[in-house]
């Protein structure tokens, strides 16, 4: 369980706080605006009306204290930058703070944040793999150059095992799993046969199963 702050509870903010919620997570959502801490209050351990751009405000929270601070304010990015900057000024341990640009992302950068959030970026890229392939119905990026991919089983490869296709040696990709129906469904091994009705994840070069995968 990780303590959290989280500065911004609109759209983004308030998925985020639900999500960390129901993971267990001790969490302080801060807003501006009162009518979003009231949404968010079933959601958080507690919650304040304030300006997160008053390090008067913010030496109130005791920003060390927390594992993790999120800046997550949408509509003004003067005001995320100038947070994120005081955040790490009073000496927060980790600020994330959420970007909707890539200039944005460079500046946040800058001014001291660890990480940076791009849900846009992130979702655009995903959706442009999920949704103009017939074979793959899910990925992660896990750098620049890897992925993993859960995909439609080639129909030359059903029927066949791990073992007879020797995917690692020919197409330096390796099977992590299988799924059918939604769920994983065992482990593989070289003996695993490959049916129609499942679909696996892999694990590879991006490129190379970007061409491998995506007719």
């Amino acid at each position: 369980m990780k303590s959290i702050l989280l500065i911004g509870v609109g759209g983004f903010g308030k998925i985020l706080a639900k999500q960390m919620g129901d993971m267990g997570h001790q969490i302080l959502a801060v807003d501006r605006e009162e009518e979003r801490i009231n949404e968010i209050l079933p959601y958080v351990t507690s919650a304040q009306i304030g300006e997160s751009t008053s390090q008067e405000f913010l030496q109130t929270l005791g920003v060390k204290n927390f594992d993790i601070c999120f800046v997550t304010v949408g509509d003004d990015f003067q005001s995320s930058l100038e947070t994120t900057s005081l955040l790490k000024d009073l000496g927060a341990k980790m600020v994330v703070a959420r970007a909707a640009s890539d200039i944005q992302e460079k500046f946040l950068l800058r001014n001291g944040a660890d990480e940076v959030i791009y849900p846009e970026k992130q979702v655009a890229r995903w959706a442009a793999v999920r949704y103009t392939s017939e074979s793959i119905e899910d990925y992660i990026r896990l750098d620049d150059d890897h992925a993993i991919f859960e995909v439609i089983i080639p129909k030359e490869w059903v029927g066949k095992s791990v073992t007879q296709l020797d995917i690692r040696r020919r197409h330096q990709i390796n099977i992590l799993a299988v799924k059918r129906d939604g769920e994983i469904s065992g482990v593989v091994s070289p003996d695993t046969i490959l049916e129609p009705d499942m679909t696996m994840l892999v694990l590879g070069e991006y490129k190379t199963m970007m061409k491998l995968f995506k007719k």
